[in-house]
């Protein structure tokens, strides 16, 4: 926190403010209902570029300035916001060059928002530029405690660019990259189909070919594209550290996103944020194959404990020093497939659970519903009509003082990163089966566990672990294989296809675990990718469990054999290995995964405790947060949580047995 406001001791609570969308006369009452409902900051400016700068050149600041002044006047604090997702249309006219291209190889008009091009050089001089002139302004201003940069990176698709400076930057990166063309070709495995250049002026752009690209060639357009951005953001927390010193910097992302790494995003932050919108992210999990219909459905109006708890454990992961909530849904939304309203309650239990997995700060979109464009039907905590709205009353029962904020310190981790999930989903090889189906479901199983989880970079350190899952780690290289080698403090447990590519993305030479083969102890044989309807039986300790979707074999070299196949193809062969205190599991299934992953628990001496559906446990310092996200009362020691609550404890708690 800045150096100007002394360090806050409990959960602040702020809210997403648009005050060039109203009138004036409005600000003031509007700052002081803010501050009545125990709101500490707003958040200003995210889109504002046309008001700030209506014509090249000319600034007007006197209405953030106004803005600001009455925010402070009533001791409200201000987050500010680079403009940059939307320049104005008077620079798009000027230079045309700056919009993105799409994957189709369409130009991206104006007329909605992130329309830019990050590796255009006109743009980012026009980034710097803007970014530069607001922090000159407001970089010291006593009421202003951080900056978020730009928006929603990547938001509409526009993560990946298809124009030619991208072309351009692109080949350069990878002239950079491998040197030679013939090291590029080897890399990429371009013998096949006869892909191999000659000149790096015949590499194309991704995503136009006729069938699909060599997935090394876009698993390095990703690694392109995402340092392009980090470069694009780099440039202004450049500026904001210059001219804002003592302020945070953080950045607001989307839950589920894969379009870039977050965690090169966040080097430079002080903390991630994300949005959070409980409701639109379940009622949009398609892409993700994460949860099942049915039970999406049941959860339609609060979202799913672990889908949101999930986003707020990575993003608290990416920078080791906690996250903010920069947009908290707080009531019905208006862009995912349905908006239903969310349930009575909702709004506080979502706030109690970003601060149970580590927020610090909890933003509400927005502080009135929009009257007008794109956003009309969002809700905000007050009406159209500025009367106040359901989640008004709902943020108004919040003791944000009741949330201290103390560390949070888990001993089980799940390994996450992005080159293995741009491999995996290039070749998903199943169609209900992706990088975020597989690791949700060994987070899920935790979750459900009552275990509390960090979700970390597979290089960070590992040390203070007992426990290390890799539900999805398909990239391997031998210093990774080391390091996680050295891990051996910890029980650590890997999913199918674990070690499967080399950083260029081709198989391992040899084959197999490539560096990891002697760590797990065993070989993979064949892998089975079975349809919708098809199930493959695995029997561990006499149970049963199904298979869906993906089931591999494995040749034991030194391995004990846990679970194995009972018919089909693989029967009797191997589903899940252990190799001293390493787990593999080869079969995508709820049941198995849960069954494992109990036992390594147990075998660290972490306790277990099995959760009735839609009721979680999180635990931060010395106080615990038990949820209730069913529509059914549960009682609990003497507790009762109604439908859709949470009681917080003031000392951990270490088993739940009494659920009824």
């Amino acid at each position: 926190m800045p150096s100007e406001s002394p360090t806050p001791s409990s959960l602040l609570l702020g809210v997403c403010d648009y005050p060039e969308h109203v009138s004036p006369d409005l600000w003031a009452d509007f700052a002081r209902q803010q501050r009545e409902l125990g709101l500490s900051f707003v958040r200003l400016a995210e889109f504002a570029w046309s008001r700030l700068e209506p014509r090249a050149g000319e600034y007007d600041w006197a209405w953030l300035d106004g803005a600001i002044e009455v925010a402070a006047a009533q001791g409200l604090k201000v987050v500010l916001c680079t403009p940059t997702a939307a320049p104005p249309a008077w620079l798009v006219q000027a230079h045309p060059e700056i919009l993105p291209v799409g994957r189709d190889g369409r130009v991206k008009t104006f007329g909605a928002r992130r329309h830019y091009d990050p590796a255009s050089p006109v743009f980012r001089e026009h980034s710097r530029r803007i970014t530069r002139a607001l922090a000159e302004r407001y970089g010291q201003h006593p009421a202003v405690i951080g900056w978020q940069t730009d928006n929603e990176f990547g938001w509409g698709d526009t993560a990946q660019t298809y124009t030619p400076a991208a072309q351009a930057a692109f080949r350069a990166w990878l002239e950079a990259r491998y040197g030679t063309l013939d090291a590029l070709n080897a890399a990429w495995g371009n013998v096949f189909w006869s892909m191999e250049y000659s000149d790096w002026a015949q590499i194309p752009l991704p995503g136009q070919a006729v069938a699909a690209c060599s997935p090394s060639h876009t698993l390095d357009f990703m690694r392109f594209t995402s340092g392009l951005l980090a470069a694009f953001q780099a440039e202004q927390v450049a500026i904001l550290r210059e001219c804002s010193s003592g302020r945070f910097v953080t950045h607001n992302f989307m839950g589920f996103f894969s379009a870039y790494d977050h965690h090169e995003l966040s080097v430079g932050l002080d903390f991630a944020s994300w949005d959070s919108y409980p409701t639109g992210t379940l009622t949009a999990i398609g892409e993700w194959n994460v949860m099942e219909p049915q039970v999406a459905l049941e959860y339609a109006r609060t979202g799913h404990p672990d889908i949101t708890a999930f986003n707020h454990d990575l993003y608290r992961g990416l920078t080791g020093r906690g996250h903010w909530v920069m947009e908290q849904q707080c009531g019905q939304i208006d862009w995912a497939p349905s908006n239903p309203l969310p349930a009575a309650g909702a709004v506080p239990l979502w706030t109690a659970q970003a601060w149970a997995h580590g927020a610090d700060g909890v933003a509400y979109f927005r502080w009135q519903a929009a009257t007008m464009a794109q956003e009309l039907l969002h809700s905000g905590l007050l009406r159209h009509d500025g009367t106040p709205d359901r989640g008004h009353a709902e943020v108004r029962g919040i003791d944000a003082a009741a949330h201290p904020l103390v560390p949070v310190v888990n001993r089980v981790a799940v390994l996450h990163d992005y080159d293995s999930l741009w491999a995996y989903n290039a070749q998903p090889h199943s169609g209900g089966l992706n990088y975020w189906a597989q690791t949700f479901a060994y987070y899920r199983a935790l979750r459900a566990l009552g275990v509390d989880v960090d979700i970390v970079h597979p290089d960070s350190d590992l040390s203070g672990y007992a426990v290390v899952v890799a539900p999805a780690l398909t990239v391997m290289t031998p210093e990774r294989a080391r390091h996680l080698e050295a891990a051996t403090h910890a029980r650590l447990v890997f999913g199918p296809r674990t070690g499967l590519r080399q950083l260029s993305g081709r198989a391992q030479d040899g084959g197999g675990f490539g560096p990891l083969a002697g760590l797990l102890g065993a070989r993979p044989l064949n892998f089975d990718s079975l349809p919708a309807g098809l199930e493959q039986t695995v029997a561990l300790e006499g149970s049963p469990h199904a298979a869906r979707l993906w089931a591999e074999a494995y040749d034991p070299h030194g391995a004990d054999v846990l679970a194995t196949y009972a018919g089909g193809p693989l029967d009797t062969l191997a589903a899940v290995v252990r190799h001293g205190t390493v787990t593999v599991i080869g079969a995508h299934s709820d049941t198995l995964i849960a069954a494992v992953l109990r036992g390594v628990l147990a075998d660290a001496g972490i306790e277990v405790t099995p959760m009735p559906e839609g009721v979680r446990v999180s635990r931060r310092g010395g106080h615990t947060l038990v949820q209730n996200w069913t529509a059914r009362s549960v009682t609990w020691r003497g507790h009762v949580l109604p439908p859709v609550s949470s009681v917080l404890l003031a000392s951990p708690v270490s088993t739940l047995e009494e659920f009824a």
